[in-house]
């Protein structure tokens, strides 16, 4: 059992498998952070796009605005800046598939697909999920019944700084944490007990640890150029001390109970342990 535990950072990413951005504070919603991943790039069969096929993605940043944000393209220049708002309106809808799920989704302007297929040289298309729609956390692991949003599972991932300080001191070149796309980073304690953590709490919000979170191929692409490490790390050291089922761990997947606003400098309370 650790004390001093704090959340350190606060990440928002508005489009799935774009830039994100740090905010010293925000509020907690049904299938997570306000704002986090409700938009959603798709390809022309309405499929979603990810840097996992598109490591170009990472050359999209994403800068809070007001009301909404905006996007830039890092290597172009003479593309101006998007900006999409929060929340789209339900003039135009469609189905998309995330994974193995179906959900209906709003359509951005013909101006943002027009913005979006330039960036990319192919044509897509920007969508975005209502407070309408359900798309249910991974039912092996929710009896409660949470929701996610177009994030890959689960509503937040969690990391610890000693984590990616242990895991950088194995590396011949660090990596930042943006490699793993976190909305709760926390300092104090030792790296990796959080694999031990059931409950705990943010302030007073509360929260579920319920499993790790597998890694995968865009952990080695660099945000700031969206070129693919040649050796394969971080992934590749990951998978020769955190391998659990074929999977390299790194961080939490995390549920949420309710409501509340989040602060960085708040007090980290673990609860209950698995």
């Amino acid at each position: 059992m650790s004390d001093a535990l704090t959340l350190t950072g606060l990440y928002l990413y508005p489009v799935k498998s774009l830039g994100g951005y740090a905010v010293p504070e925000a509020d907690v919603t049904a299938r997570g952070l306000r704002y986090d991943r409700r938009w959603l790039l798709v390809d022309e069969r309405n499929r979603f796009m990810t840097q996992r096929q598109q490591p170009e993605l990472a050359l999209l940043t994403v800068a809070p605005a007001y009301n909404g944000f905006l996007i830039s393209h890092r290597q172009r220049p003479d593309l101006l800046p998007l900006f999409v708002p929060f929340e789209a309106t339900p003039e135009r809808t469609l189905f998309v598939t995330i994974w193995d799920d179906m959900a209906w989704a709003w359509r951005a302007t013909p101006e943002a697909d027009e913005w979006m297929a330039e960036a990319l040289g192919r044509p897509c298309r920007l969508v975005y999920m209502s407070d309408m729609v359900r798309r249910d956390v991974e039912p092996d692991f929710n009896p409660e019944g949470q929701l996610v949003s177009f994030a890959d599972a689960y509503p937040f991932v969690l990391i610890g700084e000693a984590a990616l300080a242990d895991l950088n001191a194995r590396l011949a070149q660090p990596v930042p944490m943006n490699r793993f796309r976190p909305n709760l980073v926390f300092g104090g304690g030792v790296a990796y007990e959080d694999d031990n953590w059931a409950d705990f709490h943010i302030g007073t919000v509360p929260f579920r640890a319920v499993r790790g979170c597998g890694r995968c191929v865009l952990t080695t692409i660099d945000q700031q150029t969206a070129i693919k490490n040649p050796v394969g790390d971080p992934l590749r050291t990951l998978f020769t001390y955190r391998q659990v089922d074929n999977n390299a761990m790194f961080g939490q997947n995390v549920t949420g109970y309710g409501s509340g606003r989040l602060r960085v400098g708040d007090a980290l309370t673990v609860l209950s342990y698995k």
